[in-house]
């Protein structure tokens, strides 16, 4: 349903700042407005007010349940879905042994038509509004991305993927012929509707320097564009790296000498980084997706979020589907805090929902479009059921009852930790219903 004014009640939950990793009683940065109507018209945010609206605006009642800004995954592989919950490989001999042959398909229009709609959809039906995608090393598979992103109005930052070298036959490009198919996708897609391209290398052993070289120059021809890799996900990915470009200091210092670190550079992982590649990412602004529930599947190691904060340098979420087993942001998340406990840190709900909401926006240069309830940003947003099933419902009773400073937050983390999928109840994109589960409509419309 669409309407040029409309008002959603509900508990919103938004942020102003960066929480830090401060006690979450602190309640720092969080901007907390339960019972509120939030005001959308022509699907950007007009306001947010207690009072109901006059009638010249269509009222939807979700009284109960949580309202939030679009999550916002900083790092997923579309053709992935193919290979999601395959068993048992580390990251080498899962890319060639399940990754390589499922993204070869993508060089198919239909293949890559269908998939590129299946992902969309299941993103939306999962809360994400946003996101950074990897299609394949096919140009026909990035178009059709972007075709489907545009007919949901998402905001969607994507490149066709480079690959020259180290990557079986269909899935190896040419550093001429590569730079023309960017070229052409740069000027049919970027900055169209909420289209965004990025330069896509796979990681630095899949293409030659000549082919970095390349992306380097894209790069500084259009500084608009963003820039989307892997960099130290794992021990042998990274002694490979230092064996193929023995003239870098590190992983990371190969995307350096190849002028790809800039503010609008995505790296995922950044696991097995040093003090030096860290001080590297806050001077160039460049940022790390976490992608904590692939770390773990993988078995590829702990990202230390802390020593991140510590040196300044960006930290968004990333499900990394499909080396992550779901594209639920909150099932991410609820791995994320076990990642930083397993070091000896305690991830508060305050700052990992702000890592996948305005903090990811902001790491994205993307802070005066999404990931909060300022007025005139764009009303992307997700309403959620607290609570689905017994156990989690006799919890949140329970959390809901406390009468301490740390209630809330209790609330909240009980949803982030044991919510998923299942508790979302609409998913709009520019104020525009993209999915809604029809066995839990709203209180009312009026």
């Amino acid at each position: 349903m669409t309407t040029s004014r409309l008002a959603l009640f509900g508990d919103l939950l938004d942020f102003t700042a960066d929480p830090g990793f401060a006690p979450p009683a602190e309640m720092r940065g969080v901007r907390w407005r339960p019972g509120h109507w939030l005001l959308i018209e022509q699907g950007r945010i007009a306001g947010v007010q207690a009072e109901a609206p006059d009638a010249g605006w269509q009222r939807i009642d979700h009284r109960g349940r949580l309202v939030m800004p679009g999550f916002i995954d900083t790092h997923v592989h579309g053709p992935q879905l193919d290979v999601i919950a395959s068993h048992g490989l580390a990251l080498l001999d899962w890319l060639n042994t399940y990754t390589f042959p499922a993204e070869q398909r993508h060089a198919d229009p239909a293949v890559a038509a269908a998939g590129a709609a299946l992902f969309l959809d299941a993103l939306l039906a999962h809360g994400s509004t946003a996101a950074v995608v990897f299609p394949t090393v096919h140009k026909v598979s990035a178009e059709a991305l972007f075709a489907a992103a545009g007919e949901r109005g998402m905001r969607l930052v994507a490149g066709k993927v480079l690959m020259d070298r180290h990557a079986p036959d269909g899935l190896r490009d040419d550093v001429v012929q590569a730079e023309r198919d960017c070229l052409e996708l740069i000027a049919r897609w970027h900055g169209r509707q909420r289209l965004a391209y990025a330069v896509t290398v796979r990681f630095a052993a899949s293409s030659t320097p000549a082919q970095l070289a390349m992306a380097g120059r894209l790069c500084r021809d259009d500084p608009t564009l963003y820039m989307h890799t892997h960099v130290a996900e794992n021990l042998d990915e990274v002694r490979w790296i230092g064996e193929l470009f023995p003239e870098a200091r590190s992983y990371l210092d190969v995307y350096h000498r190849h002028g790809l670190l800039h503010e609008r550079a995505v790296l995922a992982h950044g696991i097995w980084l040093d003090a030096a590649d860290r001080a590297l990412l806050a001077d160039t602004g460049a940022q790390i997706a976490h992608a904590p529930s692939s770390n773990l599947f993988l078995g590829s190691g702990l990202f230390d979020w802390q020593a991140a904060v510590a040196c300044g340098h960006k930290v968004s979420i990333a499900s990394d589907v499909g080396g992550g087993t779901s594209l639920s942001m909150l099932r991410t998340l609820a791995d994320a805090y076990k990642v930083q406990a397993l070091r000896g840190v305690r991830l508060g709900a305050w700052k990992a929902l702000h890592a996948a909401t305005r903090g990811a926006a902001e790491a994205l240069g993307l802070a005066a479009e999404i990931g909060h309830f300022d007025v005139g940003a764009t009303a992307d947003l997700c309403v959620w059921d607290w609570a689905v099933g017994p156990v989690a419902r006799h919890r949140d009773a329970l959390a809901l009852g406390r009468a301490d400073g740390t209630a809330l937050h209790e609330r909240v983390f009980a949803w982030m930790t044991l919510g998923d999928e299942r508790n979302l109840v609409e998913t709009r994109v520019a104020g525009v219903e993209r999915w809604s589960d029809p066995q839990r409509p709203p209180e009312g419309r009026r």
